[in-house]
C-alpha cells in the first residue's frame, strides 16, 4: 500500500480565457494563487516549463509559498518530448544539447534543494510512436534525466503493444503514466503494466466530440460525473497497493473543473482534507 497519495491538478494558473480559473477556484482579488491552491492540495504540476526552462527565481518563489511536505510534478521542456512541435514555435531545430539539460535543471534545483521536486514529467504527444525514431528519443529522454523520479507518458498504442515498453521502463526506474482520456483506435491500452515504485495518473477529461478538433479550452471541457469520481478512486486505490508512492492529476482544467474533481476523488478516497473547504466556490453536489 502506498505511504503517500498526492492528488492535484495540471497547473494552478488559468487566468483567461472561457475557461479561467477567476471566478470559479480563485476568490476575486487572490492575489497569490499557488499560496491559495496549496491550502487544498499538497501537489501541483508546472505547465510552464513545458514552454520554457523554469526561471531559479521563479522556482524558489514557488517553494516559498507552499507549505513543508508540497511537492512538484515538473513537465519536462517540450524541445526534449515534442520536437517537431518546438520547431514549429521557435523556427530553431530542436537538437537537444547538454547546455539546455543544464539550462533545465538548473530551473528545477531550487525545488530540489528544499525536498519539493517530486517528479519530472516526460509527456509525449499521441502521435509519438513506437518505431526507430521514437526509441531513440524515449532512451535519451530517460537517459538524460535517469537521476530523478521521471513518469512517462506514452498515449500511442504501439507502445503498449510491445512488450519492450514496460521492459525499457521498468529497466529504468521509470513510471509509465496511466492516463485517462477519449478513447481511440490508436490509443494505449486502456491498463498498463506498473513499471516502477511510483503510479502516476492523469486525467484528461473524455470529451471525445471536441479531442481532435477542439482548442486548448474546449478540449478539457469535461467535468467527470460521482460514478466516473469512483471508477478512478478504484484506479488509484489499485495502483496505491503496488506502489509506495501515488501521484494524480486532473487536466480537465476548463473553468476549475479540475480542482473540483481533484476534491472529489479525496473524498472518494476518505484522504484527509488538506485545508478548509469553506472558501469554495462551488456548491457541494
Amino acid at each position: 500500500m502506498a505511504e503517500q497519495i498526492y492528488i492535484g491538478t495540471s497547473g494552478w494558473s488559468y487566468p483567461r480565457g472561457e475557461g479561467s480559473w477567476k471566478g470559479h477556484f480563485y476568490p476575486p482579488g487572490t492575489r497569490n494563487e499557488l499560496a491559495y491552491y496549496s491550502r487544498f492540495f499538497k501537489t501541483v504540476e508546472i505547465n510552464s516549463s513545458f514552454y520554457r526552462p523554469p526561471d531559479p527565481a521563479m522556482a524558489r518563489k514557488w517553494a516559498e509559498v507552499t507549505p513543508e511536505g508540497f511537492l512538484f510534478g515538473v513537465k519536462l521542456w517540450q524541445k526534449f518530448t515534442h520536437p517537431k512541435m518546438y520547431e514549429a514555435a521557435t523556427g530553431e531545430v530542436a537538437a537537444i544539447s547538454a547546455r539546455d539539460v543544464e539550462l533545465f535543471e538548473s530551473g528545477i534545483e531550487p525545488l530540489g534543494r528544499v525536498g519539493k521536486l517530486g517528479v519530472l514529467l516526460a509527456q509525449f504527444p499521441p502521435g509519438f510512436t513506437n518505431d526507430g525514431y521514437g526509441r531513440d528519443i524515449l532512451k535519451a529522454v530517460i537517459n538524460t534525466f535517469a537521476k530523478y523520479r521521471l513518469a512517462v507518458e506514452l498515449r500511442h498504442r504501439s507502445w503498449s503493444d510491445d512488450a519492450g515498453t514496460a521492459a525499457l521502463l521498468k529497466q529504468a526506474g521509470a513510471s509509465w503514466v496511466a492516463t485517462d482520456e477519449p478513447r481511440f483506435s490508436s490509443s494505449v491500452a486502456a491498463e498498463i503494466p506498473q513499471t516502477s515504485a511510483i503510479s502516476y495518473l492523469r486525467f484528461h477529461g473524455r470529451n471525445a466530440a471536441m479531442w481532435w478538433k477542439g482548442n486548448v479550452e474546449t478540449r478539457y471541457r469535461y467535468l467527470y460525473s460521482a460514478e466516473e469520481i469512483n471508477q478512478l478512486a478504484q484506479k488509484v486505490e489499485a495502483a496505491s497497493a503496488a506502489a509506495s508512492t501515488v501521484f494524480a492529476y486532473f487536466n480537465n482544467h476548463y473553468q476549475a473543473f479540475a480542482p473540483r474533481n481533484a476534491l472529489d476523488l479525496a473524498r472518494a478516497l476518505k484522504l484527509p482534507a488538506e485545508g478548509s473547504q469553506s472558501g469554495m466556490l462551488w456548491p457541494e453536489e
